[in-house]
């Protein structure tokens, strides 16, 4: 793994622990381009299901006018590990960045691994 890698996972850390503090807000995402500048979210839980971190990226990207995104990272909160996006996130990144590459693995070890290495949904 790269240290700009690393640096995502730090990252997304971050913003967890900074943002992350109620029930509402349980996972954390930092996606970063070619270019290296970082986009940051959090999930949204509600009664009816609410939205996963990497759909608020997305938004927010789009939102910040960014292209492209390269690498993309999830963790939970309260230190957490790092968490492989689910069935419909996977989906939606493959549509939207078929080139993106994921970090996932336990926090002692993470790996990166392309969006297309990743079990389909």
């Amino acid at each position: 793994m790269r240290d700009t890698d690393r640096a995502l996972v730090q990252a997304a850390s971050a913003v967890a622990k900074l943002r992350c503090r109620s029930a509402a807000h349980t996972l954390a995402t930092a996606a970063r381009t070619a270019e290296g500048r970082v986009v940051s979210g959090v999930n949204v839980v509600h009664d009816t299901g609410g939205a996963c971190a990497e759909v608020v990226v997305l938004a927010a990207a789009a939102t910040q006018g960014v292209g492209e995104l390269e690498t993309i990272v999830t963790v939970g909160d309260r230190g957490r590990s790092v968490v492989t996006p689910c069935e419909s996130c996977h989906q939606l990144l493959a549509e939207h960045f078929p080139a993106l590459r994921v970090i996932v693995g336990p926090p002692d070890a993470p790996r990166v691994v392309p969006l297309t290495a990743l079990p389909a949904p």
